[in-house]
């Protein structure tokens, strides 16, 4: 049996259940594990599908036999084979926690995907990249070369037929070109405070203030800053006791949780776009 994931979204109305579970049988296909969620705000629906066929097809060839179906509830649907893994980048700078996070647990088998480099303004991950014996990238950035180095991005986004690219804690504003040209295909992680603790060292800033929760947030790179459609959330309670070094060691540990599970759901195709918001199946 060779298995597939269905995911859609379209306006909310009758039968759309009906008809999808109707095209299944037409192929004779079998539900593995099925989700969906009405939104009453936006009257969207949204369906994600995990099934098996009898016999392996092309997704292209499956897509193109449900287009009338998809036609026909004015759907946006995307079929995937399960096992192909999805190609991601990662760029980081000189905070290398998610960095190291991803790559252990990619090593270990933990998440499904094939890291095919890492890219980054600074030298300071070359060796740890280089261990997991991974392409290391350096592209350092000046505000004279910005437009020159997303260009060098985008190649290898090109070149190595990219799926995602993990922002782990890259820490360069990305021009509104390069969010366009990744749309929905790159994701990043900052800390809760925002916009509370703009800037530098945010973890003194909120020791400073005295917070009693720290976070991070997972969101979709877009051309507004940090603005992005929101995937995951966490957070950790601190005390007074704490010093500034000790947040930020807890603020590491949920960024990397959360991007992590981000990372999952989004090669899992888990998420789907409601607006600026996002829904998040199981």
């Amino acid at each position: 049996m060779k298995e597939y994931i269905l995911t859609l979204s379209c306006p909310d109305r009758t039968g759309i259940v009906h008809a999808v579970s109707g095209w299944l049988l037409g192929h004779e296909g079998n539900i593995i594990d099925s989700q969906q969620f009405g939104d009453e705000e936006t009257r969207r629906f949204f369906l994600r599908v995990h099934f098996s066929l009898p016999e392996a097809q092309s997704t292209e060839a499956l897509q193109e036999s449900f287009s009338d179906v998809a036609a026909s509830f004015d759907m946006d649907a995307r079929l995937y084979d399960t096992e192909r893994r999805s190609r991601v980048l990662l760029l980081v700078s000189r905070q290398g926690h998610c960095l190291n996070d991803l790559l252990f647990r990619t090593h270990t088998g933990q998440l499904p995907i094939d890291i095919v480099g890492v890219a980054s303004n600074h030298r300071d991950f070359e060796g740890m990249s280089r261990a997991y014996g991974l392409p290391f990238h350096h592209l350092p950035v000046t505000p004279d070369t910005r437009a020159q180095q997303e260009a060098q991005i985008l190649e290898l986004v090109e070149r190595e037929n990219v799926d995602l690219v993990v922002l782990a804690r890259y820490m360069q504003i990305l021009s509104d070109g390069l969010c366009r040209a990744l749309e929905g295909r790159a994701i990043n992680i900052h800390h809760s405070f925002l916009p509370s603790f703009k800037g530098a060292r945010p973890y003194h800033q909120a020791h400073a203030r005295g917070v009693k929760i720290i976070g991070a947030t997972a969101h979709y790179v877009t051309a507004d800053l940090d603005e992005g459609p929101i995937i995951e959330q966490d957070i950790e309670r601190v005390h007074h006791a704490m010093s500034a070094e000790e947040l930020t060691r807890v603020g590491s540990d949920v960024e990397s949780l959360v991007l992590a599970r981000a990372v999952r759901w989004h090669v899992e195709h888990r998420i789907l776009l409601n607006g600026q918001r996002t829904v998040v199946f199981d």
